[in-house]
């Protein structure tokens, strides 16, 4: 999993380089009102069976997005997430009762809402308005998370949280990495079985479970915005 967040980190770095060093001759272009796409990268976990590491057992996941872009600064986001997770007691320096050892995998799928805000204004063209080919962003959000283990399924809502970097590569393709640490408002993510492990009862919110992902995104943009509107009573 490693080599897979280098050739990320390392993609990223070689479509952006090039494009940088080109001039953008043009004072304005064709701005638009959405956009769609997928990405792709780790996943990490932090709960029951793995309290420290977080990229101790990485997985993978998948996401499709879809942005309604407000303006330079500001989008709402829909995006559909999917993350294998997993983790073992046997890495953990406590002992739990009766010296059991437990482990898991499991498959955990997102779906929510999220704003984002980015640093810069965002865009290309329009020099004016001082837009950059770069940026980065925050996000915060909420969602729904179904988790899937060993046959058992949970439903719980969700906070993911996020920061990132985008790159306009072309007028209307946009490249970014991301990472997104979510708080599941449940503690089944690894499983009914791992649920309070210790026999001491807890908060609900300390005791559930975190999911994370550093995901390589590659959106288009469509739904070309009106710049000029005539109004014709």
């Amino acid at each position: 999993m490693k080599s897979l967040l280098s050739a990320i980190i390392l993609t990223l770095c070689a479509l952006a380089l090039p494009a940088g060093l080109t001039a953008q001759t043009q004072e304005s272009v064709e701005t638009y009102k959405f956009d769609i796409g997928g990405g792709v990268g780790m996943s990490g976990y932090l709960g029951d069976a793995n309290e420290s590491n977080l990229f101790a057992h990485p997985g993978v996941s998948f996401n499709g997005t879809f942005r309604y872009l407000i303006n330079t600064r500001w989008a709402i986001r829909g995006i559909l997430n999917a993350a294998s997770l997993s983790g073992t007691t046997a890495d953990m320096d406590n002992v739990l009762p009766e010296g059991k050892v437990y482990e898991f995998k499991s498959w955990v799928y997102d779906l929510g809402a999220r704003a984002e805000f980015n640093f810069f204004n965002y865009g290309i063209g329009e020099t004016y308005k001082r837009l950059s080919r770069f940026s980065p962003y925050l996000s915060l959000g909420l969602g729904v998370a179904m988790a899937s283990s060993a046959g058992d399924t949970s439903v719980a809502m969700s906070l993911p949280m996020g920061f990132g970097v985008k790159y306009k590569v072309r007028p209307r393709l946009n490249l970014g990495l991301e990472f997104t640490m979510t708080k599941v408002f449940g503690d089944k993510v690894d499983s009914s079985e791992l649920t309070d492990l210790y026999k001491i009862k807890s908060s609900f919110l300390k005791n559930t479970d975190w999911y994370s992902t550093i995901s390589l995104t590659l959106t288009y943009e469509f739904g070309k915005r009106c710049v000029t509107c005539h109004r014709i009573d």
